[in-house]
């Protein structure tokens, strides 16, 4: 992970207030352990979506929980050159493998089945595009183009197949975890902890418009 964001993402933490980061190049092992280090020094994973422009946004908030305030004084202590995005606790693989499920589910809920389809359907459609231009568009390489896009058209209620199982995987982790389902201010489903705030009393989860 680069040691860049995690020392911008640190720094930001100290002024106690919510954080949002932006990532271009999002993998989920960034994004767990972004969360993952932001929790062993006082915060919390919040919400991750994709911007407008298809970059990746993870947002942490301050947890005000007394074990939480422990462990990320107990870690300063411990880590006191944590900033220089290097010197860091270790991974728990447990932790990292619970945020990566709530992330997972909050990225499905993002938009809707049908938003899901229109982008699965531009992007084979840009493939076949693209490789249509490539090979200057001659009728042996149109023919082949629109065989691939027709194929990759046909696995459309497969990948929206598989989207529905994995979500449905998600909740049952969750769930068995201990967290609770709860609706944010734009009535999208979210998993939290059962002592944090529910929406539009203060809550700390809750998403720019």
């Amino acid at each position: 992970m680069a040691k860049k964001l995690v020392r911008k993402m640190l720094r930001q933490m100290e002024s106690g207030q919510p954080v949002r980061l932006t990532i271009s190049m999002m993998t989920w092992k960034k994004l767990t352990r972004l969360a993952y280090f932001a929790e062993q020094f006082g915060y919390e994973y919040a919400n991750v979506y994709t911007s407008s422009d298809y970059k990746t946004v993870l947002t942490i908030v301050p947890d005000p929980r007394p074990q939480a305030r422990e462990r990320a004084a107990q870690n300063r202590v411990r880590y006191p050159d944590a900033t220089d995005g290097v010197s860091l606790p270790p991974v728990e693989p447990d932790a990292l493998k619970l945020l990566k499920t709530r992330m997972l589910f909050d990225l499905n809920h993002a938009l809707t089945e049908k938003q899901r389809a229109a982008i699965w359907v531009t992007v084979f459609s840009v493939l076949a595009a693209a490789i249509a231009f490539r090979f200057h568009a001659d009728t042996a390489v149109v023919v082949t183009t629109l065989i691939v896009w027709a194929t990759l058209m046909a696995l459309l209620p497969v990948l929206l197949h598989f989207s529905r199982r994995q979500i449905a995987e998600n909740i049952a982790q969750l769930e068995a975890a201990g967290f609770i389902r709860v609706t944010d201010e734009l009535g999208r489903p979210q998993y939290v902890r059962p002592d944090r705030r529910l929406p539009g009393h203060g809550n700390p989860f809750a998403r720019e418009a």
